[in-house]
């Protein structure tokens, strides 16, 4: 997985220096401090999947390019079968499966986001992106962190929120939490 992560970071480079953007205007538009950036391009430092986003955003390629590689090539439909979706460990807390790389132009990046049981609340970085996110729980019992709220999730339920409110995840009782995330 880290030769998956490394790959992922050297693309964000090539591309961003193609498009003759430096690492501080980049880390600029992408709102986080350029060293943060750097070690994120450097593949020192795990690169939340929303900054993923954001990065192809801003380099305006489809996400599926800095995962994959490859352009997305389906326009009217793409199907991914049950675990087949590409893996994005990023986060040691998090484990991310991306549902849409085929589809070319999306406008919604679906995953299954899986929460490890293991982490306490203050090793959970919070995340802020632009946009929109809804999150729907398949299995577990989910503690979601929004500003200055906590709403406690549990199989079944789901939330939609501003992304760009700094929020954080954790997996409640000792078990991993499971949920279909979808950032807009």
């Amino acid at each position: 997985m880290r030769e998956k992560i490394k790959e992922i970071a050297r693309r964000v480079g090539e591309l961003r220096c193609l498009m003759d953007i430096s690492p501080k205007d980049m880390s600029s538009r992408l709102g986080i401090d350029e060293q943060t950036y750097k070690s994120y391009e450097a593949a020192e430092k795990d690169m939340p999947a929303s900054i993923l986003i954001a990065i192809a955003d801003e380099l305006g390629v489809d996400s599926t390019v800095l995962l994959t590689g490859k352009e997305a090539k389906m326009h009217l439909f793409s199907v991914t079968r049950k675990g087949k979706g590409v893996q994005i460990d990023r986060r040691r807390q998090y484990g991310y499966e991306a549902l849409s790389t085929e589809f070319f132009h999306k406008k919604a990046d679906p995953f299954i986001v899986t929460v490890s049981p293991d982490t306490s609340e203050e090793q959970i970085k919070p995340a802020a992106h632009a946009g929109q996110e809804f999150n729907y729980i398949l299995r577990g019992e989910l503690k979601l962190m929004i500003h200055e709220n906590e709403i406690y999730l549990s199989e079944g339920d789901s939330i939609y929120f501003d992304s760009s409110c700094p929020h954080r995840m954790q997996a409640m009782n000792g078990e991993e939490a499971v949920f279909l995330a979808i950032v807009m």
